[in-house]
């Protein structure tokens, strides 16, 4: 299908590995031109930034500090300055970093920095041209865990929780704007950083199989693709008219009963 996306300039935080990195490539793919802000140095994601040029890519690599008002501001300013419009934002970028009820309260507000609270700020300087955008599209990037629960993790929980809810105050402030904005929630997603987590448990192989049999469809876990799918679609006007909507993308695992198991 095609989306419509040639030429589309579109944000994408945390767009060097993971989730984001598959929705850049798929961006490239669509004929987009992704403007990845990450934390990461450039270097280090060389692989990325080759195929980009590659595909003929005109995409953008900003380092920035998303915690960091100043840095988020300089970064937008950029990408104004080289394409003169911003008609797409993804609010990927977040890391589950287990502050939970021990945690000091500093380390709690910390974890809401850099998890829900640079989501404003990117969302806040970007807004304006978003506005002016004919496409003018957000999606943010949610997680099971608001849903669920899991334990351990208070901050990303609370961070995930506020994002959701500010996809709909936001669909709300921008819908006389024609700006849509929705979520996509993904559960068990085969990243490097899920691949880094499990290493570190006593056996991972037989603890990836425990989590794959909770997961009723297929019984194996979401691919970073199929994220970036459901992403495009929502950034694209081929979903027009749809705006303040939560889409979890993970086989059924946060909504089927608990006591499912397959035949």
């Amino acid at each position: 299908m095609n989306l419509d996306l040639k030429d589309k300039v579109v944000v994408v935080t945390g767009g060097a590995s993971g989730i984001g990195e598959a929705i850049v490539r798929t961006l490239v793919i669509e004929g987009a031109l992704p403007v990845i802000l990450d934390r990461k140095p450039k270097e280090d994601c060389a692989a990325l930034l080759a195929e980009m040029n590659i595909e003929h890519a005109d995409g953008a690599y900003l380092r920035v500090d998303l915690t960091s008002a100043d840095q988020v501001a300089e970064a937008i300013k950029a990408t104004m300055v080289r394409f003169e419009t911003i008609d797409g934002l993804v609010n990927n970028a977040g890391v589950n970093d287990a502050m939970g009820l021990g945690a000091k309260p500093d380390q709690f507000r910390a974890s809401l920095e850099k998890n829900l609270v640079q989501c404003f700020t990117v969302t806040h300087l970007a807004a304006p041209y978003l506005r002016n955008s004919v496409m003018g599209s957000i999606v943010n990037i949610g997680s099971k865990v608001a849903w669920t629960g899991q334990g351990g993790t208070s901050g990303y929980a609370a961070a995930k929780g506020g994002l959701a809810a500010l996809t709909r105050e936001w669909a709300v402030d921008l819908a006389t704007d024609g700006v849509r904005v929705n979520m996509v929630v993904p559960a068990e997603v085969w990243t490097p950083m899920y691949d880094d987590w499990l290493a570190s448990q006593p056996n991972p192989a037989e603890r990836r199989r425990e989590i794959e049999e909770r997961i009723p469809l297929g019984q194996r876990m979401t691919e970073p693709q199929e994220i970036a799918d459901a992403v495009l679609f929502l950034l694209s006007a081929r979903s027009a008219h749809t705006t303040g909507q939560i889409i979890h993308v993970d086989g059924g695992y946060t909504h089927f009963d608990r006591a499912y198991r397959p035949k």
